[in-house]
């Protein structure tokens, strides 16, 4: 912990004054963080083959202007600091290392990404600096025993997964089951939570197809699948792969079940470059609620949204749920820093991190809720299937958990 002088002699008094019986506040600063100012770093995709998630960084930049226009956390600024990473791993450790060692940021927030998180994760935990409310659901970022200053923010992918499996179990018993996936920890992850959501049935799964980040169409991948027959289609993808398999599985006339990840569900960058005729029935999982769905009008958390949106982040299509993600997200980092009080140490951020109560923001659906503690770091664990009809999503049945247990034991 590094303290000023004035600090320091504020901080001696404070022990005199405890040795008789009282207590007196204290301000307590790591590097990152003053009586002013709180620098917070991130990288993005704004460019590369993920580069449609580069809005979340736009809207978390607006939420935190919003928050200084507000009059700051505790009568802080938030300097937020938002790199690109091209969605490569490689660039994502120049980036991070910038921020952490030459902006000196106090800690690191809503990095987005498997793939970059992954080149990332050792680096942030040798440097004790927070890694805090990652942009991706891999299931290795509830690991405090082993990691204790990283924690996710999205849903586990296996935990998302799992409900998709038990929804065919109920549904589509006997159905012959294809899966397309990444092929890296994000796609993975997803293969493994349908894989043991299906427990004995795996052999429902009659393909596995994965591919490459860096192939420029995955058309001859669906194609091969297709020759398979399978009665359901698992779509693990990013948004631009999962815009492409939607579009190419429509142009084929086939008519599987098609069920895809949350992360690509979005109206605006995958079902309608896709082709809204196209995606008629597509199911998928959400925690958050859907811009577009006329329920939610006169939702006040909604109307909070879209004023913000209009606000901050013009360019900003409102039928894009990613904008919604980056927005929920810097809330959820915005209440963590405000229950920091004056001890802004890396220390207290995580310990404040992990002691989340159960909040439930004005974004996500009702009866999902923030959570975590110091054996759980997994801030979201429910999901709400949805179905894709018109030009838009419409939720079915309960909340749900997904019983993937997250942590390595």
């Amino acid at each position: 912990m590094r303290l000023t002088k004035p600090l320091c002699a504020v901080v001696t008094a404070g022990f005199l004054v405890a040795a008789t019986g009282s207590a007196m506040a204290q301000k307590k600063y790591d590097t990152g963080a003053t009586d002013t100012e709180i620098k917070i770093g991130n990288i993005i995709p704004y460019s590369g083959p993920a580069s449609a998630y580069g809005v979340v960084g736009k809207a978390m930049e607006g939420y935190f202007k919003k928050v200084n226009d507000d009059g700051g956390i505790n009568g802080r600024k938030v300097k937020f600091i938002s790199y690109d990473d091209a969605y490569s791993p490689p660039k994502a450790v120049e980036q991070t290392r910038k921020l952490v060692e030459s902006d000196e940021v106090l800690l690191v927030f809503g990095a987005l990404g498997t793939p970059s998180n992954s080149a990332i994760h050792k680096y942030m935990n040798a440097k004790k600096t927070p890694h805090l409310f990652l942009a991706t659901g891999a299931t290795k970022w509830n690991d405090p025993k082993s990691f204790p200053w990283t924690m996710g923010w999205l849903p586990s992918y296996q935990s998302e997964a799992r409900i998709y499996a038990k929804y065919l179990l109920k549904e589509k018993p006997n159905a012959k089951v294809a899966v397309l996936y990444q092929n890296d920890d994000f796609g993975k992850d997803y293969l493994k939570g349908v894989q043991d959501g299906l427990g004995d049935k795996k052999s429902m799964i009659i393909a596995e197809e994965s591919y490459e980040l860096s192939e420029p169409t995955i058309d001859s991948h669906i194609v091969k699948l297709k020759t398979l027959n399978p009665d359901v289609l698992l779509i693990f993808t990013t948004p631009k792969f999962g815009a492409q398999t939607i579009k190419k599985v429509g142009e084929l006339a086939w008519k599987p079940v098609m069920i895809i990840s949350n992360v690509s569900a979005s109206t605006a960058t995958v079902m309608k470059p896709a082709g809204f005729d196209n995606a008629q029935g597509v199911i998928s999982a959400a925690y958050a609620k859907d811009t577009s769905d006329p329920q939610w009008d006169n939702d006040p958390g909604m109307k909070e949204y879209k004023a913000f949106l209009a606000k901050y982040v013009p360019e900003a299509n409102v039928a894009d749920s990613s904008a919604l993600t980056g927005y929920n997200m810097a809330q959820t980092m915005a209440v963590v820093l405000k229950q920091c009080g004056d001890n802004l140490t890396r220390e207290n951020v995580m310990k404040q991190a992990a002691s989340i109560g159960g909040i439930q923001q004005g974004g996500l659906l009702p009866g999902v809720l923030i959570k975590t503690g110091e054996a759980d770091f997994a801030p979201i664990e429910q999901l709400q299937l949805m179905r894709f009809k018109g030009e838009r999503w419409e939720l079915f049945g309960e909340v749900q958990d997904g019983e993937a247990s997250s942590v390595k034991r």
